[in-house]
């Protein structure tokens, strides 16, 4: 899918050793590197404006990931390894560029690839900046700061819960602002915050329907369980691969990684789709009724995602690291959007060395 670009943002397709993919870049050749990493159903096309807001000496590069956009679709996401077939596809990105150090940024989705970049690469980046990030436990699952499963399988995470009217949206290209389960309401509903509503919302929403769909990518497959909602994950496509089962395991790595680099975490005040109680989260569907037989808060509580943000940076900090949280008041998931002279503002102070 072509999705045209604002004057001074160049796409170019790369070929790495791992992945061929369409990347845009903004600002001079010879320009501090900035990685923007997109979030989920999403692709580069989201992150347009921020980079082209960079400062004049930065260079801005956002690939569409692995699953997404015009990425290879013969390439599938290995959900086994969480995060780590987009976090290496991302130094070899930075590799056949010839790019030893970068700052790094990622919204959602993106923002679990940071952790796991933090976790295995941390020399690699002068800063990272999460702005809205997946949990470092994952999505849906855990019952606590310490990411601790409501069950041994995970059951409740992965691509199990995502119904089948979501799937017909994508994959005949729905428009509609009248499909409950289309992409167009669920941007102006779920990741903005009404009554916003962004000016290239026709191309963020195609880049929203640019996700790989396939028996190895989206929805994935999922494995049955005994244990409510009784659908565990399954191993591939990037629903399982956001899975608390397997993205977890990188924590500890992240906080014992050398050097740590400082970092800025940026929330919209009225993200539903990355919070306490986040909107698609098993248990919020279930305390609404929308999943029979939920077993409660005691057995299954949403997972506090924004706590488990705040403790695995704490212990960041106090592992010698830094961090600084914001909070944009009104706004979603997707604050550089929203708020973008606010973001921007914030951003620019951080990637000059402001702290």
């Amino acid at each position: 899918m072509t999705i045209p670009t604002l004057p001074g943002v160049t796409p170019t397709m790369i070929a790495t050793e791992r992945l061929t993919t369409r990347v845009l870049l903004s600002g001079p050749d010879g320009g501090v590197p900035v990685l923007f990493l997109h979030g989920n159903s999403s692709s580069a096309t989201w992150w347009e404006e921020t980079m082209l807001s960079l400062p004049a000496s930065f260079r801005g590069i956002a690939p569409d990931q692995r699953g997404f956009g015009d990425a290879d679709a013969g390439q599938a996401i290995d959900a086994t390894r969480g995060a780590g077939d987009w976090a290496d596809d991302a130094l070899a990105l930075l590799d056949a560029l010839g790019i030893a150090q970068a700052h790094l940024v990622g919204n959602s989705l993106g923002g679990v690839v940071v952790w796991r970049l933090l976790a295995d690469a941390p020399g690699r980046f002068l800063t990272a900046t999460l702005v809205d990030p997946g949990s470092p436990y994952g999505f849906s699952g855990t019952k606590d700061e310490h990411g601790t499963p409501c069950y041994d399988d995970f059951a409740g995470s992965g691509a199990g819960l995502i119904g089948a009217p979501v799937v017909a949206a994508v994959t005949t290209g729905d428009r509609s602002l009248e499909n409950p389960f289309g992409y167009r309401g669920g941007l102006r509903r779920l990741v903005f915050k009404p009554p916003f509503i962004p000016a290239r919302e026709e191309e963020l929403l195609s880049a929203s329907l640019s996700i790989h769909v396939g028996e190895r990518a989206f929805p994935g497959d999922k494995t049955l369980s005994p244990n409510w909602p009784f659908v565990a994950p399954g191993v591939w496509g990037a629903a399982n691969a956001l899975s608390s089962k397997y993205v977890g395991e990188a924590v500890p790595r992240l906080l014992a990684a050398r050097p740590k680099p400082p970092v800025l975490w940026v929330r919209g005040s009225h993200d539903l789709s990355v919070s306490d109680q986040a909107a698609a989260d098993a248990a919020t569907l279930g305390a609404l009724g929308l999943v029979p037989g939920w077993p409660g808060p005691a057995i299954y509580p949403p997972q506090p995602m924004l706590r488990q943000t705040r403790a695995v940076l704490e212990q960041y900090a106090a592992a010698g690291g830094w961090y600084r949280e914001l909070v944009i008041d009104d706004a979603g998931h997707a604050p550089f959007i929203e708020k973008p002279d606010e973001f921007n503002a914030a951003f620019h102070a951080f990637l000059t060395g402001e702290r």
